[in-house]
């Protein structure tokens, strides 16, 4: 059996950030999306590990017990970036296979884009590649919803959804949850969770007083407990810094990935039934791309609503790397 988890502090440009790892060889490094910490992967810790994986799991900048700065430009995709970097070495290693969640699946993509001399492989989980490209986000956002509003561009707003969440953090998150959840999330004749009524609120539109199969109520205590320590303008700041990343991402613009790749999606998933033609362009965007899968009957919290399932892709997949695929 592989050592418990072990939490560590490293040392990062934006001051430090929080890890929890468990076991030894190769390391993988977990990046967790909106609004999750690196609890998010406590079902992939132990089983990595007892793969042969040294798995790390970080708080990314803004959550847990990590750095919060307050700027909301510390939150650039590149700054998260070089975070990751950062961690990497810290851990004292030279490379490492990078695997990210929701938001974390793009700070994953773009970490191997940048950083290809690291990150030698990566996995997300979720959220398509998408290259960088097209026109201006927040006017992308904008225009979305009709007489609703898309709840990007009410993320963006700051101080609007901190209004909404912070006076019962536990509530909201465990609405935020259920809504996108396969088992919990609202019927295709529901009024759409992802958006707002002008003037409303995202909760409006979230299933009440039901959790998740896959979230105990020691789960969410968890998750609320870290939001109500921190707030969550730091976890916001990653939406309103998405038009400083359009114009700082312009070196890479339209780039493809080419390092080793894997995807996993949920088939109930907003994000890969948005972002369909993302997935169709992956021959294109991913050529290293070593394996596609959406799994039927499951919504956006995908390495915890089918842990096992996500378990063996990774597993499988990490056994499948060729050599140069390997951290070093």
């Amino acid at each position: 059996m592989p050592a418990e988890i072990q939490h560590r502090s490293v040392p990062t440009p934006a001051g430090h950030v929080h890890v929890a790892e468990q076991g030894t060889g190769p390391l993988v490094l977990l990046v967790h999306g909106f609004p999750e910490s690196w609890y998010s992967w406590r079902r992939q810790l132990p089983a990595l590990a007892a793969a042969g994986y040294r798995a790390a799991a970080v708080d990314v900048r803004g959550y847990g017990n990590s750095s919060v700065p307050t700027a909301p430009e510390a939150y650039r995709m590149v700054e998260l970036v070089e975070d990751n970097v950062a961690v990497v070495r810290a851990l004292g290693a030279e490379s490492a296979v990078v695997v990210g969640h929701d938001w974390g699946a793009g700070i994953a993509a773009n970490s191997a884009l940048l950083r290809p001399e690291v990150f030698r492989a990566v996995g997300m989980l979720s959220v398509p590649y998408t290259p960088r490209g097209g026109p201006r986000p927040s006017d992308v956002f904008a225009g979305m919803g009709g007489d609703e509003e898309f709840y990007v561009s009410y993320f963006q707003e700051p101080g609007r959804a901190e209004a909404e969440i912070e006076p019962d953090v536990r509530g909201w998150l465990a609405g935020f949850y259920a809504a996108l959840s396969a088992d919990t999330m609202p019927g295709a004749d529901a009024p759409d969770p992802h958006f707002v009524t002008r003037g409303g609120t995202l909760r409006e539109r979230f299933p009440a007083d039901v959790l998740p199969g896959w979230l105990s109520e020691a789960d969410l205590d968890f998750y609320a407990a870290e939001f109500a320590r921190t707030g969550v303008t730091g976890a916001l700041n990653r939406y309103r810094s998405m038009d400083r990343d359009w114009a700082d991402l312009a070196v890479v613009d339209g780039a493809p990935i080419t390092q080793p790749s894997l995807f996993a999606g949920g088939r109930l998933d907003a994000s890969t039934m948005w972002l369909a033609d993302a997935i169709d362009a992956y021959p294109k965007t991913l050529p290293g791309l070593m394996g596609c899968h959406l799994l039927d009957g499951c919504g956006h919290w995908i390495q915890q609503e089918r842990p096992d399932e996500v378990n063996r892709l990774l597993i499988d997949w990490l056994g499948a790397l060729p050599e140069s695929g390997l951290p070093a």
